[in-house]
């Protein structure tokens, strides 16, 4: 049972939406599952924050072919940065990042306490969109892609081409 403070957060922040199995957070292309679990009666806290971030792999994101090695590299580079991950984070208790991996998802699980429930939502923001942007970040030129490999690379031509359009602009 999500505790009623961080239920609360959630649905009155405009980037979440209520979902079967918790929250949604709208501001990423990719699938997330975010739940809260209430405090034990010692704690003073308001809850535990659980976030999965489901992302294609890399051969399930492009549309050639992927050599073994270049995909195992790659999820280890993943995991080496999302080391980071909580580094965005307001909160300092939280459990490492586990990814897990099978041939088309891998999967980023993030677990933290919520000493607040708006900080803790506005944490989970931050850590979904950080891992978005390390996936990002990943995105191995020369390889087509599909799906939300497509959609990251579309959005960030746009913002670019946007920026070019600005006569403020920094030139690139």
């Amino acid at each position: 049972m999500t505790p009623p403070e961080i239920e609360r957060a959630f649905e009155s922040h405009e980037a979440f939406d209520v979902a079967d199995d918790g929250y949604d957070l709208t501001t990423t292309v990719f699938e997330t599952t975010i739940t809260a679990e209430q405090p034990l009666d010692q704690d003073r806290h308001d809850g535990r924050i659980a976030i999965t971030v489901f992302l294609p792999t890399l051969s399930a994101a492009t549309v050639d072919d992927v050599a073994d090695v270049v995909e195992d590299g790659w999820v280890e580079t993943l995991e080496r940065r999302l080391e980071d991950v909580f580094t965005v984070a307001g909160t300092d208790t939280h459990e490492e990042p586990r990814v897990e991996r099978d041939e088309d998802v891998v999967r980023v699980h993030l677990e933290y306490v919520a000493w607040d429930a708006d900080d803790g939502v506005t944490d989970a923001k931050a850590l979904v969109e950080f891992v978005e942007g390390t996936y990002a970040q990943g995105i191995i030129p020369g390889y087509e892609y599909r799906g939300e490999a497509a959609a990251l690379l579309e959005s960030a031509r746009e913002r670019g081409q946007g920026a070019g359009n600005e006569e403020s602009g920094t030139p690139l």
